[in-house]
């Protein structure tokens, strides 16, 4: 009875493991996440992420540092506070992305299927998908060519220190780039769509349309 318990209690841990229960918390150093393992909420503070190829974690987050979600990498949600979060080819992620202050970058065929926003920092997708809009105060953004986003774009009106920033950022819609839904500007930005882009209503801004690869 007892190696049957034994041998049970086993079994459930090596379950567990594989489906991700462990978490990963530390301060002061980097977390890494090895190709094809499989761990719960990854965090740090004043260190870096890396997610390996192949491999999964339930959210990954980190202050003062950046995220690697590397090629094929899979999370349910990103945060990250003071630094960029970049997302490999074919990279996933099933909830939202989000960086205060630092960029995003969406590799070919990665995806993200909540929204991804910013304060600071810029936001490009390079042949990417995002199905759950795009948002950010400050930042450019870049749609790529033959990139995809659903629920719109909002550059929002910058609030306390950050109202004084008189930069205008640029948007730009790429090449058959597709983005559904509105794009709503409440602060003068820069708006560059491609001639061959389709988009949905466009409010706070002027399209300025382009012919090429960039404008």
């Amino acid at each position: 009875m007892r190696r049957t318990l034994l041998a049970l209690a086993l079994s459930l841990s090596l379950v567990a493991t594989a489906y991700g229960s462990d978490d990963i918390d530390k301060v002061n150093g980097s977390v890494n996440v090895s190709s094809g393992q499989h761990a719960g909420n990854v965090s740090t503070v004043n260190g870096g992420v890396n997610i390996a190829s192949g491999a999964s974690v339930e959210k990954a987050s980190t202050v003062n540092g950046e995220i690697e979600l590397d090629d094929r990498a899979t999370a349910n949600k990103l945060n990250t506070v003071n630094g960029s979060i970049s997302m490999g080819a074919g990279a996933r992620v099933s909830g939202v992305v989000e960086a205060t202050n630092g960029a995003i970058e969406l590799g070919k065929g990665a995806e993200v299927l909540g929204g991804a926003s910013n304060v600071n920092g810029s936001i490009s997708l390079d042949k990417a998908h995002v199905a759950g809009g795009i948002q950010t105060v400050n930042g450019d953004i870049t749609v790529g060519a033959d990139s995809r986003v659903e629920g719109g774009i909002l550059v929002d009106k910058p609030s306390g220190w950050h109202s004084n920033s008189n930069r205008r950022p640029h948007i730009v819609i790429g090449p058959h780039a597709v983005v559904q839904g509105t794009l709503e500007f409440r602060r003068e930005v820069e708006l560059y769509v491609s001639d061959s882009a389709q988009i949905g209503a466009v409010k706070g801004a002027t399209a300025q349309k382009f012919s090429g690869a960039n404008p």
